[in-house]
């Protein structure tokens, strides 16, 4: 179907208000806080030069020595969401439809995927793009499989674009592609991030005549960021993280699907 578009998200701060660890993981891992645990990472990367999301992916590794996997994925159970996420994802598709526009929802983010797997809208997506462990006949963690930092974001954008999902196709997503064979342009794509993580990717997307959206919850730091990035038109948008109907959210992406619904029907004239 020609007429398709990529809605792309973060996931910590952008649909969860926190770090995925946050909410029960961080017990489950033998710490008092999410601080505490944090702390320990930081320093970890500190004091060996590791780069930070390996430097969690390990430290959860050392601490959590009875999580399976299968118990990794429950404790996305305990992940909560923004205001009228859960709804989102229905609302959003139905307006689309009716214009003749077919969404595709991804994830792309440094948390775990396994975590995501077990939140309730883990169904929504087309594809999660995260973290990831190399896990031992038990289920028990033995390596990490994937990481996925700050750059390492924009090669799932490429992804998304040409179609080739599979995160062990290097050889067709290096392979040059015409623009008229692949899956969705970038120009058609919509990036929901919440920080400095994101701009890699909300570059990519904007630079390519794509949108992107800095999402900020209630709190001066986040917003301070968010506007930060707008000013600096790494964000082409500001929203507070509120995808509830009729929320500024909604607006600015029924608008963008507008336009491109527009684009798509001037397409049949040229």
């Amino acid at each position: 179907m020609k007429n398709k578009m990529a809605l792309i998200y973060d996931f910590d701060k952008t649909l969860s208000p926190r770090d995925m660890q946050e909410f029960h993981l961080y017990k489950r891992l033998g710490y008092a806080s999410p601080e505490a645990f944090w702390s320990d990472c930081d320093k970890l990367s500190k004091a060996h030069n590791i780069d930070g999301i390996l430097a969690y992916m390990y430290q959860m590794a050392l601490s959590a020595k009875d999580i399976t996997r299968k118990e990794l994925v429950k404790e996305g159970a305990y992940v909560e969401f923004f205001k009228g996420v859960k709804t989102w994802f229905e609302r959003i598709n139905a307006y689309a439809l009716n214009k003749d526009i077919k969404l595709e929802h991804y994830i792309i983010s440094s948390g775990l995927k396994d975590m995501i797997l077990g939140t309730p809208i883990a169904k929504e997506f087309k594809r999660i793009y995260a973290c990831s462990y190399y896990y031992d006949l038990k289920g028990h963690i033995l390596w990490p499989a994937r990481v996925v930092n700050y750059t390492v974001k924009t090669q799932y954008l490429f992804r998304i674009n040409k179609g080739v999902f599979e995160e062990t196709n290097d050889i067709d997503l290096n392979r040059s592609t015409k623009d008229e064979d692949k899956y969705i342009p970038l120009e058609r794509m919509i990036y929901f991030g919440d920080g400095l993580t994101d701009v890699p990717s909300m570059k990519v997307i904007s630079d390519n005549g794509g949108s992107t959206i800095a999402v900020f919850k209630d709190d001066e730091g986040a917003k301070k960021l968010a506007e930060d990035l707008y000013e600096k038109k790494r964000a082409m948008f500001m929203a507070r993280a509120d995808y509830s109907k009729n929320s500024r959210i909604e607006k600015i992406v029924k608008g963008i699907i507008d336009n491109v619904a527009s684009d798509c029907h001037l397409d049949k004239y040229r």
